[in-house]
């Protein structure tokens, strides 16, 4: 989403509009997209010599300033991929894409995880009001929470049949909520979180008799 233009840009023209105007369209931005600043507005005698300067600043967007950050560390890293973001209302959604993804995801996600959180850190620092990050790779996001969803469910039915239960492998928070919603209504089996982060586990257990359809 970020545009190729310079940042700053001093336009003239007959009138503020009108110096606005050839501004916007060499920088290839909307009105919206930039801070105004009028430098000099001339009346004329009669309306003849009329003349504007102003001075378009582009305003910094979560979606550019997201791009920027993340084609950067990628460019530093030597990694073929470049990052593409959407704005969601009070979401930005990032897609990476190239030939190099694989190693963006690392073990279980956690690669991407440590860039999720980077990048939330960068787009708001400054930001009036804060935006939530979503950076996704080969739609890896969805394909690990239907691996996720299909883990919680084999895990319960053998909690179901042994009466053990069962520790699961350190998770993020993200993760554990999948399994916690996954299982959130199931009528013999409860689940629970313990231990500290980075090494908090989801526990899923059998319901206690009289808790059973309670």
């Amino acid at each position: 989403m970020s545009e190729n233009c310079a940042k700053v840009m001093e336009a003239k023209g007959k009138t503020v509009e009108e110096a606005i105007l050839n501004g916007l369209t060499q920088m290839g931005l909307g009105i919206d997209q930039v801070d105004v600043e009028i430098l000099q507005e001339g009346k004329g005698f009669l309306g003849i010599g009329r003349s504007a300067t102003v001075r378009l600043i582009k305003k910094s967007l979560p979606a550019g300033e997201a791009e920027n950050f993340l084609n950067e560390l990628f460019k530093k890293m030597g990694i073929s991929a470049a990052a593409h973001a959407e704005e969601k209302d009070d979401r930005l959604d990032i897609n990476i894409d190239g030939d190099s993804t694989g190693v963006l995801i690392g073990r279980r996600g956690e690669t991407l995880d440590s860039l999720q959180y980077l990048t939330s850190l960068v787009v708001n620092k400054n930001a009036k009001t804060y935006k939530r990050i979503f950076l996704d790779t080969e739609n890896y996001r969805k394909k690990r929470e239907e691996t996720l969803i299909n883990l919680a469910n084999r895990i319960a039915e053998k909690v179901v049949k042994t009466g053990r239960r069962v520790v699961l492998e350190p998770m993020n928070p993200y993760e554990r909520r999948i399994l916690h919603a996954t299982l959130h209504d199931h009528p013999l089996v409860s689940t629970v979180s313990e231990g500290e982060e980075p090494y908090r586990r989801v526990i899923i257990k059998k319901k206690k008799q009289g808790n059973i359809n309670q």
